[in-house]
């Protein structure tokens, strides 16, 4: 390894400017004022947790605030950041190389993130939507864009599809229903009108209570590479003008149960002789035949790109945005040792944010809890957990300095995240869609259509998890049933009934 300048030690350094890292970096600043701490960021800006609220024991609200690099070293009297790659690690001499310098450390953390599964990585007509970046390059294609491709079937996705305008849009969906990562069946139909309503638009309808039972549980994968900034927070769309090239609002066709299965160019098309499928729903290159000089020969218009899906449909768009989830992105630069890494591809950590590297932690998108989770906690490479688990890698890493062991956080008590679909707040707990409980357990739903979604997951009359969908009021409740594991066998599906104030009588 060429001779680099050195300079010096820092008693904690964190590698990654996403949510983690920032987040590690400040609790640093707090736990551990005295001690140096030194964040290597390869983005030009960091991401920052602010408006931070805690709404129950393990739910917790916050924006995610884009800053300059600088601003956390006048924030935190003991934080510097510098922003520089980083090319090597050597866990055995306790030193991070990069193109900077040399930078010496007692204890490391890394927060590296993911990066998008993209269907095709080097097709300049596929782009994945994961930082800033991404996001800036998404604004510029669809300026002059008529229709597009979406492909994938979680968050990101989700939120494209309901904030883009004027443009037209194809949803294709590996499962039977919209939003499944996050949702069920049921709270799928609930979302449906939005996809053909204008944005603003809200309608209300009558009262429905459903119990049900169901076997299913969901799954998640990921694979890809390259550098990339912090991963977007929550509300990252808010303030971005996502319009296409069209007058139209929401014109929204669904595939369900799809993958693409191949994707063409224009030209690749001409040869292969392969016809193109009209869009049902959609107005076919209405917009086109009116833009000036345009006439009937538009109605044979040429797309920039074609995508073959599963069923045997071909459609034709501008571009293809690839929001199939991510892949943790562990570095690549340890020269002399290897992290462990679980079957996911993140790097496993114990349950106090430890690598199998003497000193060396990592938190964030870029690692797998390896520890026996609580029942009620699952991870989901989200930025909530982000947030907590840079927190507690920090806790960790001065508790650790001091000789200290640390008892697993409370937060991992039980799986909490806040977000927003489609313009509804929904909170997801625990086991929200009865991952892990097996076939032996049963559904309490309430329905207000345009209004609210309330799903309970029961299991030997105790909730096990929840699914809340608009202004509910009921998340603290329901966390506390949960976490408390009360019996709540005799209240049946009053448990959900409208006339009942159960806030009032559980709290």
């Amino acid at each position: 390894m060429e001779a680099r300048e050195n300079h010096g030690a820092s008693k904690y350094i964190i590698i990654g400017g996403g949510i983690a890292g920032v987040s590690c970096a400040e609790m640093l600043a707090d736990v551990s004022p005295d001690d140096s701490v030194l964040l290597l960021t390869a983005s030009s800006l960091i991401k920052s947790v602010t408006n931070y609220k805690k709404i129950g024991k393990t739910l917790e609200e916050f924006d995610v605030e884009e800053k300059a690099v600088s601003s956390i070293n006048t924030q935190c009297a003991n934080v510097r950041a510098i922003h520089t790659a980083v090319s090597a690690i050597s866990a055995a001499q306790h030193e991070v190389y990069t193109d900077q310098g040399v930078f010496s450390y007692e204890k490391l953390c890394i927060c590296t993130g993911g990066v998008p599964k993209l269907l095709a990585p080097q097709n300049p007509h596929v782009i994945g939507i994961r930082d800033t970046e991404s996001v800036k390059e998404l604004q510029n294609r669809l300026a002059n864009a008529q229709r597009i491709l979406v492909v994938g079937n979680g968050g990101i996705a989700t939120e494209i599809v309901y904030e883009i305008e004027g443009c037209d849009i194809i949803w294709a969906v590996k499962d039977d229903s919209i939003t499944s990562t996050f949702v069920d069946c049921g709270a799928a139909q609930f979302f449906l009108p939005q996809l053909k309503n204008d944005k603003s638009t809200e309608s209300g309808g009558p009262m429905k209570r459903l119990k049900y039972t169901t076997a299913e549980t969901p799954g998640v994968s990921s694979s890809t590479k390259g550098s990339h900034g912090g991963a977007l927070g929550p509300d990252w769309h808010s303030g971005i003008d996502m319009k296409g090239q069209t007058k139209k609002s929401h014109n929204i066709h669904v595939e369900y149960k799809v993958e693409v299965k191949a994707i063409y160019t224009a030209e690749e098309m001409r040869e292969s002789g392969k016809t193109a499928d009209v869009v049902p729903n959609l107005t076919e290159h209405s917009d086109l035949l009116k833009s000036p000089g345009g006439d009937k020969t538009l109605l044979n218009h040429s797309w920039a790109v074609y995508a073959e899906l599963t069923n045997g449909k071909i459609y034709g768009c501008d571009f293809i945005i690839s929001a199939t989830g991510v892949t943790p992105c562990p570095p690549t630069c340890l020269d002399e040792n290897q992290l462990e890494l679980a079957s996911d591809g993140g790097v496993k950590v114990d349950d106090n944010m430890r690598t199998n590297l003497t000193n060396i932690y990592a938190a964030g998108d870029i690692c797998t809890a390896s520890w026996k989770p609580s029942k009620h906690w699952h991870q989901m490479r989200l930025w909530s957990q982000a947030r907590q688990m840079g927190a507690y890698a920090a806790q960790c890493m001065t508790a650790h300095s001091k000789g200290e062991e640390m008892t697993l956080d409370f937060c991992f008590e039980m799986f909490a995240h806040s977000t927003k679909f489609f313009n509804y707040k929904v909170i997801l707990l625990g086991c929200f869609n009865a991952q892990g409980l097996g076939s032996d357990h049963e559904l309490l739903i309430r329905v207000t259509e345009g209004k609210e979604y309330v799903k309970a997951v029961m299991q030997d009359g105790r909730m096990m998890g929840a699914i809340l969908i608009g202004e509910t009021d009921l998340e603290e409740t329901f966390e506390n049933l949960i976490l408390n594991g009360m019996d709540l066998s005799s209240y049946g599906e009053d448990l959900l009934d409208p006339n009942v104030d159960i806030e009032d009588y559980f709290d």
